[in-house]
């Protein structure tokens, strides 16, 4: 791993206005990110977990631009972010790429798979016009999607196709960090695999490394090489994941650890 993160963000914080009374003045904040700190790696695996509403989302897109935060620093690739500045963040919009969890809603319907790969790749410069064939070809092969794909629309794919495509027009750029955002929880469990291990194959070939914001543990353990654990906006415990999943500190972690799933054999209650 290199000296210096791809990612560093120290006391972040996100609140969101809530307006009230005839003249919607600001009443309180929703802080929806707390005073948070973190380092990616590259080709590091980082699961941020937590429950529904805690903040992980927002953390996410904070941490890309994609949400301004409202206080805080943030360096990528060891330069420093003016956070309040969307311009700022153009120069490495490249190497920060995120995979929404909903693929039905992250396509344009009115786009072929070819449109939709092809265009990333001209907006960056990254391929000449004649090769952008060969290029999108060549990204569908990565994620395992067939060359017939190339004119046909997002409608005509399944959900886990639909994910895959998502995941190639992010790859397209030829990111160092890729943020997945519950990238596999709308697809049925046949699926999530699929999506995971495609996942995990992109980042042995291209030394990605990952953000992978979920709330699925049992995921997490068995991927994961450090676990970030979010409650209301802050992050409560962090470490590597053997050491986290056999040794939690926080209560809160704990109480997340025995809330896994887990297969037990019923003892049998014989009646009276």
């Amino acid at each position: 791993m290199h000296a210096t993160p791809l990612l560093s963000a120290r006391d972040l914080r996100t609140f969101y206005p809530v307006t009230g009374g005839f003249w919607k003045k600001t009443v309180s904040q929703v802080r929806a990110v707390d005073g948070v700190s973190l380092e990616i790696r590259a080709g590091e695996i980082v699961a941020l977990v937590g429950e529904s509403g805690c903040g992980k989302s927002t953390l996410g897109f904070s941490l890309l631009g994609l949400t301004l935060p409202t206080s805080g620093e943030i360096e990528l690739l060891g330069e420093p972010i003016d956070i309040r500045d969307a311009v700022s963040w153009k120069k490495h919009r490249r190497d920060f790429q995120i995979v929404f969890q909903d693929p039905y809603t992250a396509l344009n319907p009115r786009l072929t798979v070819f449109e939709l790969l092809a265009e990333p790749l001209k907006t960056h410069g990254l391929v000449p016009s004649a090769g952008l064939k060969d290029a999108v070809v060549e990204l569908l092969r990565q994620v395992g999607l067939p060359e017939d794909s190339l004119q046909r629309f997002p409608h005509a794919f399944s959900g886990g196709q639909r994910q895959r495509l998502c995941i190639a027009r992010a790859l397209g750029v030829r990111p160092k960090l890729l943020v997945c955002d519950e990238v596999v929880s709308a697809l049925d469990v046949s699926v999530q695999a699929q999506i995971v291990n495609l996942l995990l194959d992109l980042r042995r070939d291209h030394g990605l490394a990952l953000l992978f914001i979920t709330h699925d543990l049992s995921l997490v353990r068995s991927i994961a090489d450090r676990v970030l654990v979010m409650n209301a906006g802050k992050v409560v415990e962090e470490g590597p994941t053997a050491e986290l999943f056999a040794n939690p500190r926080d209560e809160y972690t704990r109480t997340l650890l025995a809330a896994v799933p887990t297969l037990k054999r019923k003892k049998k209650v014989v009646g009276c």
